[in-house]
């Protein structure tokens, strides 16, 4: 029999070689990605179009599970959950960042509860008005709002979202008093601003890429750090003067902590090859998304960076912790 302190030392040594097995060789089975929101929105489809590329790297199926609800938290909980073994990722978006201050407790801790594998893709966020507004550009609309405090009405969806916290950023980052307006869902935003109940709105691009195109709605300023590759036009709100007001909307795909290494490096590096492929740019681009590949810690940093810099637009904003 082995004496008791070489049994110790046994267990972190199978452990460790159990690990390096399973990375060896891993995948083996399918791939879940859990996505928090429904099917067929932005963040939905940039998953699904990863996936099969993902799926055919890797020689296995990568399925799409959605759960949406409570501002990703349903999906997150049950990623923190999964073992770490890579065959549940989660689809990381601001919302995770969000989440982590706007909720006085969560089920999992989420800067040490996952690790961030790669970025996939920015979507732009953009201050719009009605083509018939009488603002035709964004100095005139700060202008008005600044001769007039309080009577500028700028929509957004509801509170707490990542289109209602950057309209918070653009208010405290101009200065001005604004009245920020939230709805239920985009269609409703953009309905109110076509009608005219509010002055303009902050949204993410996507949603109002059709009305755009229809010259129904008409864009700003975009406010991303550089402009938009589908509206190079438009200048960011940086270059008109708003130099804090940089914000733009992001995916990420995370694993659970503990995931082993090599793991997390077969999965970054097939991530990246499947962003570089022209095809899955261009269907991206479709959805208004700019594919971005990044290395696992600078996906942490971002994740890092975004719950810092939202939770101060929630405290300056006095947005009540729910």
């Amino acid at each position: 029999m082995l004496p008791r302190w070489s049994r110790s030392l046994l267990v972190p040594l199978v452990l460790c070689c159990s690990a390096a097995a399973q990375a060896q060789n891993f995948p083996a089975k399918p791939l879940r990605i859990v996505v928090p929101f429904g099917a067929g929105g932005v963040a939905d489809l940039t998953a699904r179009t990863v996936a099969q590329r993902l799926s055919e790297s890797l020689g296995q199926p990568v399925i799409i599970d959605n759960k949406p609800g409570a501002g990703g938290v349903v999906a997150s909980d049950a990623v923190a959950k999964a073992a770490p073994d890579g065959y549940t990722l989660l689809l990381m978006s601001n919302a995770n960042a969000v989440s982590a201050n706007l909720f006085k407790s969560l089920p999992f801790d989420t800067l040490r509860d996952f690790v961030p594998i790669s970025t996939l893709g920015n979507f732009d966020i953009a201050i719009v008005t009605s083509a018939e507004s009488k603002f035709k550009t964004l100095p005139e609309l700060l202008a008005f709002a600044k001769a007039h405090p309080g009577q500028l009405n700028i929509g957004s969806i509801n509170v707490g979202s990542t289109q209602n916290l950057a309209a918070e950023l653009f208010k405290s980052t101009s200065g001005l008093d604004m009245q920020i307006v939230p709805f239920n869902g985009s269609p409703a935003v953009i309905t109110a601003l076509r009608g005219g109940q509010i002055d303009a709105a902050v949204e993410i691009l996507a949603p109002v890429m059709a009305q755009v195109n229809a010259k129904a709605v008409r864009v700003l300023a975009v406010t991303g750090d550089k402009r938009s590759p589908v509206l190079p036009e438009v200048p960011t709100a940086k270059e008109l003067g708003l130099a804090g007001l940089v914000a733009a909307s992001w995916n990420a795909l995370a694993a659970p902590a503990k995931t082993p290494l090599a793991v997390i490096a077969r999965l970054n590096k097939d991530l990246v090859a499947a962003l570089a492929a022209p095809d899955v740019q261009q269907k991206l681009r479709t959805l208004n998304v700019t594919a971005q590949s990044s290395t696992p810690e600078q996906a942490h940093q971002l994740l890092v960076g975004e719950v810092k810099r939202w939770g101060e637009v929630i405290v300056r904003a006095k947005i009540p912790q729910q």
